[in-house]
C-alpha cells in the first residue's frame, strides 16, 4: 500500500544535493510517503486497477487488485515515456525489490514485460513485484546519481550492495598554524590543509608517516601540545623533527620543508632527492660536517622510502585499479591505489550481488557507491568494459569536479597492473569460500550441539567489564556465516545502579533491555537481518536467568540463549553451558565447536573490555572546566594553553581570564563563578 499524504502530490522542485541526504531519501523517498519529490520531473505511475479509499484516518490510500508479475509491468507501459529517470519495483508488503535507472523507462520497464529471455534472479523479482514506482530526472547522470542513493539507502534484496563500513585513511599536511602539522586524518575533508590518499589502510599511513618523518622532519604534535614547549621534545633527539617549537627552525626554514614533502607526495621524488644532495655537498664544502651529516641520513631515509614500495609503475602516476573476480555467484573486487607512481596498498571487497547478476552489472554498481563518498583520482582503471561506462564516466568527472578517465587496459604497464590486481582478486575470493565453507560447518555442529533447529545465522555475545562498579561498560558482538561482523558491534554504557553496585545480573539486565526494547521499535516483524538466532553470555545460570527474565518481560521467548560459565578451577577447555530448563553441559576439550565459542567469548570480553579502558582513560583526562557551562572544546584548549592547568585557571583572576582568546567578560565571570562555588 502506498499511502499520499493529505491526498495529494506536492510541488516539484530541483534535485541537486538533496539525492545525498539520508533524512531526505528515508521521508520522502519511501514507499510510505510521496508527498513532495525535489526532482525536475516527476512522475508515479498507478495501475489501472488500482483503487483509492480513505484509512481511519482519513488519508488518501492506494491498493492492489491486480496480481503480480508481467501483466502488472505491462500495465505500467501505457502511461510511461521515454524519459530518463528511476524505477522502483515493490513486493506485496510494499518491501522495495529493486532499484533501477533508466536512459528511457519505456523502453527499460518494457524489458521486465517479456514472460521469457530472463535470469533467475531477474524472473524471481519479476514474480514477487505488485508495484512499481517512478520518478523521471533532467538527465540520466542525474537518475544514476539517485539510484545509487536510493540503493544505499534501501538496500534492496535484488541489488548490487558495496557493504564497506569503514574510511580511508589519508595523509593531511594542515595549514591552520604557521608550522604546519604532518598527521593521518580520516573522515570527512574540513580541516585546511592538502590532502593525500586514500591508502590501503591505517598501517600503511604509519608506516609512511614514519618514513617521511625520517626524511622531512615534519612536527607530529598537537597545535596545544606545540603551543606548551619550552624545551625540544624526543622527536627531535631522535631525528623526526626539526623542534620548530623551540625555535631550532624557522618559518622559512620550516617551509622549505613543507615544499620537499609536498612535492615527495606528489611524485616528484627525483627534485626532492637532487636537491638534499646539492645541500650535502655544499654543507661539506663550507665545513659543517654534522649539518651534512644529517642530510646524508635524510637521503639513505629518502632511497628507503623509495626501494621499500612494492609496484612503482613509471607510466602510472595516479590510478585505482579496479579487478573484479566472479564465482559461483560470489564475487571480490581488488582496488589497488596508484598515487606519485608508487603503489599506496589494496584493499578487497565483496559486494552482495544476488545470483545471476553479471560482472558489468556488478563492476558498475560497485564504482558507482564506491566513489560515493571519496574523491576519484584521474584515472580509474577497470577489469571489465562497463555498459555505460560514458554515463560512469561523466558522473565521477562530475564528483572530483575535473576530467576523470575510466579505462579497461589491454596492453602495456597498465595492463600488468590489472593482471596483478586480477590474480589477488582472485585468490582473495578462493579464500574467502574456503573460509565460508569453514564457518558454516562450525555453525552447524554449534546448532547440533545445543539442539537448535537449524545453524544460526547471526549470533549474539553480550559481556560486561568494570573495575568494582566504575566506569561500566557492556558489549555487544555479532558473528555469523562471514566470520565476526565488526560493523555491528555495539558499546553499552552502563547508566543504572547496577554498575555502581556491582551487579553483574543488573548489567545483562540493562544491555539485554536496551538492545531489544530498540530491535522491537525498529523492526517488530522481525524482516531485517538484525534478529539473532542464539544469544551466548558471558556467565553462567544466575546470568541466564536475568536475561530470561528480560526477554519474557519483552514477550520475546523463542530465541535461544547459551551461558558460557569458566568451569572447574576456571581453565579454559572445561567450560560449562548454561541453558534454561536444561542440565549444565560440556563439550569435549578437542571439541571445535568448544574452541568456536572460546573465540566468540574471548572476542566478546575484547571488545567490552576495550570499551571500559577508552571510558576509564577519558574519565582520567576529565579537568574541572569540563563542568562548566558554555566551555567546549576550543575554549578548554585555549584555557589550558594560557595558563597551563585547571588548577591555575581555578587562581585567575578576572583580567587573566579575559586575556585569553575566545573568553569575553561574561564567560571569565561564569568560569569565576563556578570555581567560586566549589570553594
Amino acid at each position: 500500500m502506498v499511502c499520499l499524504k493529505n491526498g495529494r502530490f506536492g510541488e516539484l522542485g530541483q534535485i541537486q544535493g538533496k539525492f545525498r541526504d539520508p533524512e531526505f531519501l528515508s521521508a520522502m523517498l519511501s514507499t510510505e510517503s510521496v508527498d513532495s519529490f525535489p526532482l525536475a520531473s516527476t512522475s508515479l505511475s498507478l495501475q489501472p486497477e488500482t483503487r483509492i479509499e480513505l484509512s481511519e484516518k482519513g488519508n488518501c490510500c492506494m491498493s492492489e487488485i491486480a496480481a503480480n508479475g508481467h501483466e502488472i509491468i505491462q500495465d505500467y507501459l501505457k502511461s510511461l515515456d521515454g524519459s530518463p529517470g528511476v524505477y522502483r519495483m515493490l513486493n506485496a508488503a510494499s518491501e522495495v525489490l529493486y532499484v533501477g535507472k533508466a536512459r528511457n523507462l519505456r523502453a527499460r520497464v518494457s524489458n521486465y514485460a517479456r514472460p521469457g529471455g530472463h535470469s533467475g534472479r531477474i524472473a524471481r523479482m519479476i514474480s514477487e513485484t505488485v508495484s512499481m514506482m517512478f520518478l523521471t530526472t533532467r538527465t540520466e547522470t542525474e537518475a544514476l546519481l539517485l539510484e545509487q542513493n536510493l540503493i544505499k539507502q534501501l538496500k534492496p534484496r535484488y541489488n548490487v550492495l558495496l557493504r564497506d563500513d569503514k574510511s580511508f585513511p589519508n595523509i593531511l599536511i594542515s595549514r591552520e598554524h604557521p608550522f604546519p602539522q604532518l598527521k593521518k586524518h580520516r573522515g570527512k575533508r574540513s580541516e585546511i590543509g592538502t590532502y593525500f590518499g586514500p591508502f590501503a589502510s591505517a598501517g600503511a599511513v604509519n608506516r609512511t608517516l614514519n618514513q617521511l618523518q625520517k626524511v622531512f622532519l615534519l612536527r607530529n604534535c598537537s597545535d596545544p601540545m606545540f603551543e606548551s614547549r619550552t624545551r625540544p621534545c624526543l622527536q627531535y633527539q631522535i631525528k623526526r623533527c626539526a623542534a620548530p617549537c623551540t625555535g631550532k627552525i624557522d618559518a622559512e626554514g620550516y617551509g622549505v620543508l613543507v615544499a620537499d614533502a609536498v612535492r615527495f607526495l606528489q611524485g616528484k621524488t627525483t627534485a626532492v632527492q637532487a636537491n638534499l644532495a646539492l645541500e650535502m655537498s655544499e654543507a661539506s664544502d663550507a665545513m659543517e660536517f654534522e649539518r651534512a651529516a644529517a642530510l646524508r641520513d635524510r637521503i639513505k631515509a629518502l632511497t628507503a622510502v623509495q626501494q621499500s614500495q612494492g609496484v612503482n609503475p613509471a607510466g602510472v602516476p595516479e590510478a585505482d585499479v579496479i579487478a573484479l573476480h566472479l564465482e559461483n555467484g560470489q564475487a571480490c573486487v581488488q582496488v589497488f591505489f596508484i598515487r606519485a607512481n608508487q603503489s599506496w596498498g589494496n584493499r578487497d571487497f565483496y559486494p552482495k550481488t544476488g545470483a545471476g547478476a553479471e560482472e558489468d552489472e556488478i563492476l558498475e554498481a560497485f564504482v558507482v557507491q564506491f566513489y560515493d563518498d571519496k574523491e576519484p583520482p584521474r584515472l580509474v582503471l577497470l577489469s571489465h568494459e562497463l555498459e555505460n561506462a560514458d554515463l560512469v564516466t561523466e558522473l565521477l568527472s562530475d564528483r572530483a569536479g575535473r576530467k576523470v578517465e575510466v579505462a579497461v587496459p589491454l596492453r602495456g604497464e597498465k595492463a600488468e597492473l590489472m593482471e596483478n590486481a586480477a590474480r589477488n582478486a582472485r585468490e582473495s575470493l578462493a579464500r574467502k569460500m574456503a573460509e565460508g565453507a569453514t564457518q558454516n560447518m562450525l555453525l552447524q555442529a554449534l546448532g547440533e550441539a545445543f539442539e537448535l533447529d537449524g545453524p544460526p545465522r547471526r549470533i549474539e555475545v553480550y559481556d560486561n567489564s568494570h573495575i568494582q562498579g566504575a566506569h561500566a561498560v557492556g558489549g555487544m558482538i555479532v558473528a555469523g556465516s562471514e566470520g565476526f561482523l565488526k560493523s555491528q558491534y555495539r558499546k553499552y554504557d552502563i547508566k543504572s545502579a547496577a554498575g555502581v553496585n556491582s551487579d553483574d545480573f543488573g548489567m545483562m539486565k540493562e544491555v539485554l533491555t536496551r538492545r531489544f526494547e530498540k530491535l522491537l521499535k525498529e523492526d517488530p516483524d522481525r524482516k531485517g537481518e538484525t534478529w539473532p538466532d542464539l544469544l551466548l553470555i558471558d556467565g553462567g545460570a544466575g546470568q541466564v536467568s536475568a536475561v530470561a527474565a528480560v526477554m519474557a518481560e519483552l514477550g520475546v521467548e523463542d530465541i535461544p540463549m547459551v551461558g558460557v560459565a569458566k568451569g572447574v578451577d576456571r581453565d579454559q577447555g572445561k567450560e560449562e553451558f548454561h541453558r534454561l530448563g536444561l542440565p549444565v553441559k560440556a563439550l569435549p576439550r578437542n571439541d571445535p565447536v568448544l574452541y568456536y565459542v572460546q573465540r566468540l567469548r574471548d572476542e566478546a570480553h575484547r571488545w567490552a573490555i576495550g570499551a571500559h579502558r577508552a571510558k576509564r582513560a577519558k574519565a582520567f583526562s576529565l579537568t574541572p572546566l569540563d563542568d562548566i557551562p558554555g566551555i567546549g572544546a576550543k575554549r578548554k584548549r585555549a584555557l589550558l594553553a594560557h595558563f597551563g592547568s585547571a588548577k591555575a585557571v581555578a587562581r585567575a583572576g578576572l583580567p587573566d581570564l579575559m586575556a585569553v582568546p575566545g573568553i569575553s567578560e561574561a564567560m571569565a565571570g561564569v568560569i569565576l563563578d563556578f570555581f567560586n562555588a566549589k570553594g
